[in-house]
């Protein structure tokens, strides 16, 4: 039987911690980038939802695209935080719904793609999308302070 209800719960404290730490970035912080080879505040936003939604198709539905080029570029192109930030939620929304909706027996399915993850059971990508959102979630962090803006307690 699968724990439900912890995996949510782990995809939701996730979203809400990276939701707390880039508070302090508003829509002007949008473009910012420390170097131009880095993603800008909304590239690493539209980046990270990019990357829930490539881990959930990748899991449950047609495979691990592996066009990174193509998926760079699309988090480069997203230009406003909001628009980024919509876009997380969305990727958020359905990996909850995805997770909330799948029978146990395809929670516990190895992936059928074994490029990625060597065929794990599909549950595992909620600990990939946890992993790299708290990546992201911290770069935004050093971002922020670089903008002279503090992250707030994430624990209190």
């Amino acid at each position: 039987m699968v724990d439900r209800a912890t995996l949510v719960s782990q995809l939701q404290t996730a979203r809400k911690r990276f939701a707390t730490t880039t508070s302090p970035l508003d829509e002007s912080h949008s473009t910012f980038a420390p170097d131009p080879v880095l993603y800008t505040v909304a590239g690493h936003v539209a980046h990270t939802a990019d990357a829930i939604e490539w881990f959930v198709e990748g899991a449950f539905g047609d495979g691990w695209d592996l066009d990174l080029d193509a998926s760079i570029a699309k988090a480069r192109a997203v230009e406003s935080l909001a628009e980024a930030r919509a876009w997380l939620d969305r990727a958020f929304e359905r990996a909850i719904s995805t997770v909330e909706g799948s029978a146990d027996e395809e929670l516990l399915a190895p992936i059928p793609d074994t490029r990625i993850m060597g065929g794990a059971p599909r549950a595992a990508v909620v600990h990939e999308i946890v992993d790299h959102t708290a990546h992201h979630r911290g770069s935004l962090a050093a971002y922020a302070r670089l903008l002279g803006q503090a992250p707030p307690m994430l624990y209190s």
